[in-house]
Formats: structure tokens, sequence, C-alpha cells
């Protein structure tokens, strides 16, 4: 038993131990990720995006828990009333699929690990909170732009989408106007 368990221990530590490798060229990283975009267009006649699958997921859950409300709410209602179900959308193995493969990626390539990115000046507790904060309000941003930076920039910018090219240029406005306030965080 106890060399059952050693082995099961060692294949768990070179699964997570493994020697980190280097990031690919960006340039590189661009074209496949233009070619994937190109591919999923020509097959499934979709773009990239997640964040509609956490308005799916939710959908579902608010379905599974008080089936009357979606049937009252309009927003609820399109993905999920009546015989609809919210899970049968092309968005969630997207969605899946992204959370998997980039789970996938850091494992292969070594960089699987718990840590808190932060500068030298903040808690973790303080580093997380802010993250947490910056996160809930991009979501938010998210579904009011009617899409993520995925579904956005490289949907809609590589379609020429006026609307897109526009939310991307005041994502990174925004970004330069916040990054002096929080700048701290990292230095």
């Amino acid at each position: 038993m106890t060399t059952q368990t050693n082995n099961k221990a060692g294949f768990w530590a070179a699964l997570f131990n493994r020697p980190t490798k280097d990031y690919v060229h960006p340039y590189f990283g661009g074209i496949i990720l233009g070619i994937v975009l190109f591919l999923s267009i020509f097959f499934t006649g979709n773009g990239l995006g997640a964040s509609g699958a956490v308005s799916r997921i939710d959908a579902w859950l608010v379905d599974l828990v008080a089936p009357q409300h979606v049937d009252q709410n309009s927003y609820l209602l399109k993905m999920a009333g009546g015989d609809k179900n919210p899970l049968d959308d092309w968005i969630l193995p997207v969605f899946l699929g992204s959370i998997l493969g980039g789970f996938s990626s850091g494992l292969f390539n070594g960089r699987v690990k718990l840590e808190t990115n932060k500068g030298p000046n903040i808690s973790n507790q303080t580093r997380w909170t802010m993250a947490f904060i910056g996160g809930a309000i991009f979501v938010y941003g998210a579904r009011m732009a009617r899409g993520c930076t995925s579904g956005q920039a490289l949907t809609g910018g590589a379609t020429l989408s006026a609307g897109s090219w526009a939310l991307m240029m005041m994502i990174f406005a925004g970004a330069y106007a916040v990054a002096y306030f929080v700048r701290k965080l990292w230095l």
C-alpha cells in the first residue's frame, strides 16, 4: 500500500513540478490565434468569445432553482425560457475548451502553481481584493458591451466592426487612465 501511495505522490509531483518552458514568440502566437479564429468562423459561423457562456451558466442555475423567475425576466427568457436549454449553445464548448486548454498548456509547460503576482508594497489580501473588484467591473462591462475582449477585439475586430474597434480603444484608454492610480500595487 505504501509503494502505491508513493507512486501516486510521485506522479503528481512530477506532473506539477515540471521545468518551466519559454513562452512562444508573440507573433507566432498571434498567427495561431488568427488561424483558430478563421477556422471557428469557417466551421461554426461563430467567432471566439466567452462572456456569453457565463450568462448561459447563470441562466441554467436560475432555471434550476427558480424557473418561474426565468419566465418573468426578459434577459433570461431568451436563453432559458420555456423548453429552451441554456447550455445548448456553441459558446459553452468554447468556454470550457478555453479553460481546459489554458490549464493543459500551463501544466505541460511547467506553469501550474499557486502564486500571487503583485508588487512588493501590497499584501496578498489587497492584491486578491483588487483583482476581484477589477474582474467584477470587467465582466459587467463585457455584458454591457455585448461581448468580452475575445468576442469584441478578436471576432469584432476581424470583421471590422466599428463598435468593436471603438470598444477596444476605450478599454486601452481606460487602462491607461487607471494605471496611474493603481501603480503602487505593482511598484
